[in-house]
């Protein structure tokens, strides 16, 4: 037999009542949710009070699941940057380095340009030089002190001109060959050059030491007038170097007058400048003088 099309509850008043019951309740509740979305609709702020209530039931609940996901969070960035720290470092130090040879490449450069700055001025100073050379050697000598440059006779230069760098006063030449020359420096031994104090006249003489220092030798003795850090410059007399040009810084006294270290100092010394003697007449009368004297004595006798 067919199954029927429709299933009853039977003649039982309680299963009537109990479907009625649950067939109201639905409606009602139907109806309390439209009633409930419209009055949202109409009144949105009338559920505020409602939904504070919910949050604050929900809120303990949302801290704690806030707090589990940040702490695994940090320790997944712990786990992850100790594993990366290595790469870091090393990437770092790799930074490092190249910031290294950059600083020392720009210091390079303002090194160069210095040195072509100082060349500029070598060629454009007071004077026209005869010739701007390079130091291309010194001597080894304890007690001698000379340098050579790669210009000689052949471009203009003669023995006694007076060299030069851009810090001052490094010497004169000694002798002279087709093509080179040799300096006779301030601190060899042989070597005296008439200089004065820059502030006042103090005038000195600036002799060679052998060892990188000058000796100034007071002309006037006496109270000793001469204070460390006083500069020098040389005085024109004699005839070789023009006057007012930096000779040597005094940083030791002595009974006499001082010991004093070379403004230009020629183991740092690239360039040089070879000047025209100041007072050529005075200095070929310092050379014929003595032959002169030697004549009249022989009249003499």
């Amino acid at each position: 037999m067919a199954p029927p099309s429709s299933r009853r509850t039977g003649f039982s008043k309680k299963a009537q009542y109990s479907v009625f019951t649950g067939y109201l309740l639905a409606g009602l509740g139907a109806l309390l949710g439209l009633g409930m979305l419209a009055l949202s609709l109409w009144q949105p702020a009338a559920f505020a009070p409602l939904r504070g209530g919910a949050q604050d039931a929900v809120a303990p609940v949302g801290e704690g699941t806030a707090a589990v996901r940040s702490g695994s969070h940090s320790l997944w960035d712990s786990i992850s940057g100790y594993f990366n720290a290595g790469s870091q470092n090393a990437a770092l130090r790799e930074e490092v380095e190249l910031a290294r040879i950059r600083l020392a490449e720009a210091e390079a450069v303002a090194q160069e340009n210095e040195r072509l700055k100082s060349l500029v001025a070598l060629s454009e100073s007071e004077i026209e030089p005869v010739a701007v050379a390079r130091l291309v050697g010194s001597s080894a000598s304890s007690s001698r002190r000379f340098a050579y440059i790669a210009r000689g006779r052949s471009d203009g230069i003669e023995v006694g001109m007076p060299v030069r760098s851009p810090r001052g006063v490094v010497g004169r030449v000694l002798e002279v060959a087709r093509s080179s020359s040799r300096i006779l420096l301030l601190t060899d031994t042989e070597s005296v050059l008439p200089v004065r104090r820059s502030s006042d006249e103090t005038v000195a003489f600036a002799e060679g030491r052998g060892d990188g220092l000058l000796r100034i030798r007071l002309i006037n003795l006496g109270l000793n007038p001469l204070e460390v850090g006083d500069v020098f410059v040389t005085s024109g007399a004699g005839g070789y170097y023009r006057p007012g040009v930096a000779v040597a810084v005094l940083s030791e006294l002595t009974p006499d007058g001082g010991i004093a270290r070379l403004i230009a100092d020629p183991s740092a010394t690239d360039f040089v400048s070879v000047e025209p003697i100041y007072v050529p007449e005075a200095v070929d009368a310092a050379r014929v003088r003595p032959e002169t004297t030697l004549e009249e004595a022989e009249s003499d006798d």
